[in-house]
């Protein structure tokens, strides 16, 4: 039997007779006519998990567009902005609304001019008045939120539509979304009856609530991540939290991700790394409240070691007005220090391991002359520079072997290791950045990566020594794809190895997601002189911006270079410097517009969403999101504005996508079993 019969007879138990066969095929076929669903492609999250969710619940604009489309001016400003924000948020917007119509109608007024909060609810619900009670307020809302849901699912099959439906309420949404078969006179006798019987049955919350969740579900279709959900940013776990209830979604690593995935996984400086720059930026609700991890023992360290030291240099940023400050500026600056002297010496030890990497440079400790209190630097073209260090009181370093831990740091990451490893929460989210994630992704034209492909100055691909292999291009990304999964799923030498390059992948010179000549973090701790910070950028960050570059790159990965585009991230787009996120004409997206907040004064807004539809390209810069307290009251929204509109002569289909090809693919092997049960080669059951 070959392979081609072994298959056929493989699906033949999924469908038994020709008569299951057909109606597949004209299920397949059917689909294939669909206009494709919505993509969104996002990146540099870093951390800002309420600008993020907000984003998920307006699909980047995209709920309130549908809005003002199906109702236009028959509504006013305020009940748009009204609705959206029960759309956006149902369970708090129904909770407050529900308190309102509890307090009797004499007191409304008056609550809406002493209250703050009643004032704004009041003002967003200008036309209350004609609602006098909450079951006209039922009545408005559910017939607006099924419309709107109405057309958001116009475009899906019907079979689609149901599978994300909640059992308990499945039948009724689907005769609310589909009642047209009726007559009109009769079709509005029974859609009345069935809002009437939701209000008396007490199923108006729960049906609000699950309506708006599929008008969450169905805007995005998928939804793309172009790196670093992590960073300082305070609550990237609440973003995983989010993620894993996102239907469709896949993540690119981004440095940051990666930073953190190694200290999950088991790199010790990473781990270190991590703490620190958690501990730099007053970030630590992510390690204690998000994920459990005990850093007391840390805390004692610090201050058994460094009681009586100011570590003046040290404070973390902005300590004096850093509202996550949850500790005393002093005992946060002692934690600082402790970590970061643990990290050189891991870093230090690791980089020494793996002379391959050829990064010895980046192994500083023993340059460190304590009792000149003066370290010695590489200054370029083979010259050497002795600096003054900022802070002489190192008494954990040993001059004769600088990168050794004594007993009390190696207990200390015991303890640290053992928290991460004993996280529950810690240890899903990393298996979920392994499961929907990878280095790149090329999907219906666009090639997906963080960063960088590293290229030398000619514009070739830089080749590298990837854990014995030499490889350059897509073979460099598959190969350290590879590596990334044996740092988790490995074994033996193997894995540790692995685990060791995550952190060459964190800061090595041709490391596609970091892809400078080195990380200057030891220098800017404790040398003044800030000729000693620079990080020299590869050639590709300015590369890139060449058409014929690009279309190289895509060629590199198998895309058409007349069509293709690349999307990345990792560089925040400086739009008030008057620079743009369309590079190499339109050959590639750099969508980084300052996600979170401490890039925003670089960048002059808060991020891009690029959306890809039936219709074609829309790249959607974003304004600050205010809070989602204020969201929820007053309707405050994330204002957007297309940057871009590349729209398509036709509609997209399902059939023009990577899906399509697919789901072709499918139709071709069902037809072979049709034809081999109408010829006899297989029996029909």
């Amino acid at each position: 039997m070959n392979t081609d019969e072994r298959y056929l007879r493989l699906l033949s138990e999924k469908f038994p007779n020709a008569q299951s066969v057909v109606s597949e095929l004209i299920n397949l076929r059917a689909i294939l006519s669909l206009p494709k669903g919505t993509e969104h492609f996002v990146s540099d999250l870093h951390g800002e998990s309420s600008a993020f969710i907000h984003m998920i619940k307006n699909a980047s604009g995209v709920v309130r567009r549908k809005v003002d489309e199906v109702y236009g001016d028959r509504l006013s400003e305020e009940e748009k902005r009204a609705l959206c924000a029960l759309i956006y948020y149902p369970d708090e917007r129904i909770e407050l609304i529900k308190k309102y119509y509890s307090n009797v109608e004499g007191d409304r007024e008056k609550m809406a001019k002493d209250d703050e909060e009643y004032k704004s609810l009041f003002r967003l619900n200008a036309q209350i008045s004609n609602l006098p009670t909450l079951r006209d307020w039922y009545v408005r809302r559910l017939n607006q939120v099924v419309d709107i849901a109405r057309a958001v699912t116009i475009k899906y099959s019907r079979s689609k539509v149901h599978k994300m439906l909640p059992a308990d309420y499945a039948y009724v949404i689907s005769e609310l979304l589909h009642e047209s078969s009726l007559e009109q006179k009769d079709r509005q006798t029974y859609y009345n009856a069935i809002i009437e019987a939701i209000i008396e049955t007490g199923c108006a919350d729960q049906l609000l609530i699950a309506i708006s969740y599929l008008i969450h579900g169905l805007t995005i279709d998928t939804l793309h991540i172009v790196g670093d959900i992590f960073d300082r940013g305070p609550a990237p776990h609440k973003i995983l939290d989010v993620l894993s209830t996102v239907r469709d979604y896949d993540i690119q690593w981004g440095n940051h991700d990666i930073e953190w995935m190694g200290a999950m996984a088991g790199n010790m400086a990473l781990l270190a790394t991590v703490l620190r720059v958690s501990i730099r930026y007053a970030n630590i609700e992510t390690l204690e409240e998000g994920y459990g991890i005990n850093l007391l023992p840390l805390a004692n360290f610090a201050m058994t070691i460094y009681g009586d030291d100011p570590c003046t240099i040290w404070q973390t940023k902005d300590f004096e007005n850093n509202p996550r400050l949850t500790r005393s500026a002093q005992l946060m600056a002692k934690m600082h220090k402790a970590i970061s002297i643990i990290q050189f010496k891991l870093e230090g030890q690791t980089v020494l391991r793996h002379p391959e990497w050829q990064m010895d440079h980046r192994a500083l400790l023993d340059k460190i002359d304590l009792k000149n209190g003066t370290i010695t630097l590489p200054c370029g073209k083979g010259q050497q520079g002795v600096f003054p260090l900022l802070d002489t009181n190192l008494p954990t370093i040993d001059p004769e072997h600088p990168y050794e831990l004594n007993q009390y740091e190696q207990d200390l990451m015991n303890q640290l290791w053992r928290s991460f490893r004993k996280s529950e929460k810690m240890q899903r989210h990393l298996r979920m950045l392994y499961e929907h994630g990878s280095l790149y992704l090329v999907r219906n034209g666009f090639l997906l990566y963080h960063a960088a492909i590293p290229l030398n100055a000619d514009g070739s691909f830089t080749e590298t020594d990837v854990c014995g292999q030499r490889v350059s291009g897509k073979a460099l990304m598959d190969r350290t794809d590879e590596i990334i999964r044996q740092a988790f799923y490995g074994e033996g030498k193997a894995k540790q190895d692995a685990l060791d390059y995550m952190l060459y992948l964190w800061e090595g010179e041709n490391s596609p997601l970091y892809n400078k000549d080195k990380m200057t973090t030891l220098e800017r701790y404790f040398v003044a002189d800030k000729d000693t910070w620079t990080e020299k950028k590869g050639a590709y960050f300015t590369l890139a911006d060449d058409k014929k570059v690009c279309e190289n790159i895509l060629k590199e990965f198998g895309l058409d270079p007349a069509t293709g585009r690349i999307i990345n991230g990792h560089v925040p787009v400086r739009t008030i410097k008057g620079e743009t996120p369309i590079r190499a004409d339109g050959k590639r997206f750099v969508i980084d517009g300052g996600f979170s907040k401490p890039y925003q004064e670089k960048t002059g807004i808060a991020g891009y969403t690029l959306i890809y539809n039936s219709h074609g390209i829309q790249l959607v810069e974003h304004e600050s999101f205010e809070s989602r307290e204020q969201a929820v009251l007053s309707g405050s929204d994330i204002h957007s504005r297309a940057l871009l509109q590349d729209f398509s002569g036709h509609r997209i289909r399902i059939k023009d996508t990577d899906k399509g090809k697919e789901l072709l693919r499918q139709l071709e092997s069902l037809e072979q079993l049709l034809h081999a049960y109408k010829t006899g080669t297989l029996r029909e059951r």
